[in-house]
């Protein structure tokens, strides 16, 4: 296995020292490691970011193939689990936590207190309004990256990211995530979850915008 000194000559090679600092001084937390959080998460790894904190209560399932990070030998694992063994084949040296859970609103605190960054790539509306409405109401040092409506073959540049309030960025096309009957295959959520990787590391990058 390639150490840590040479890893990290080969990411000196590409990103100045104050960009790779800052990167690996972050904390990002993901809550749901579907389609969009496994793609984050692997983005944000490669990108060095320091800390990442893996969240979800499922398991991994054979539909999920199509369009989420995990291989076939991770099938029955849980998701935190089976990222986990992901990431650490990208980057063993960077900090991962794993939380086997289901997030409500009364463990978002004990959860994501201390993250400053929370990407939501949770599936169902509910799931997701809880998650933005609870955190900015329970942690008002924390900034949320949201993700939603980016079903089916359609054009790439429909996805977009707004920021809605101070602490709140959403990243998709603004439809409905059924849309046409075609669901959700893997570019159009690979290109969302970018969206939110994205975003989570210009604010990473810009310093006091997201405190």
């Amino acid at each position: 296995m390639i150490d840590q000194k040479t890893l990290d000559a080969a990411f000196d090679a590409r990103f100045p020292h104050e960009i790779k600092d800052k990167l690996r001084e972050a904390k990002v937390a993901i809550a749901g490691l579907g389609g969009l959080g496994s793609n984050i998460a692997v983005m944000l790894a490669r990108s060095g970011v320091g800390h990442l904190k893996l969240v979800d209560f499922d398991r991994v399932d054979v539909t999920n193939l199509n369009r989420q990070m995990y291989q076939i030998q991770h099938l029955g694992q849980p998701k935190p689990d089976a990222l986990l063994d992901i990431l650490n084949h990208i980057n063993p040296y960077l900090k991962y936590e794993t939380v086997f859970t289901k997030v409500t609103a009364d463990n978002i605190v004990p959860i994501f207190d201390g993250f400053p960054l929370i990407c939501e790539a949770f599936d169902k509306p509910d799931q997701k309004a809880m998650l933005v409405q609870q955190t900015l109401a329970q942690l008002p040092n924390a900034t949320v990256v949201s993700g939603n409506g980016m079903a089916g073959i359609g054009n790439s540049n429909a996805i977009e990211t707004r920021q809605m309030m101070r602490r709140l960025y959403v990243c998709g096309d603004r439809q409905t995530d059924v849309g046409n009957g075609i669901g959700l295959v893997a570019p159009r959520v690979a290109i969302c979850a970018g969206h939110q990787a994205n975003k989570i590391l210009e604010l990473i990058l810009q310093e006091g915008n997201h405190e």
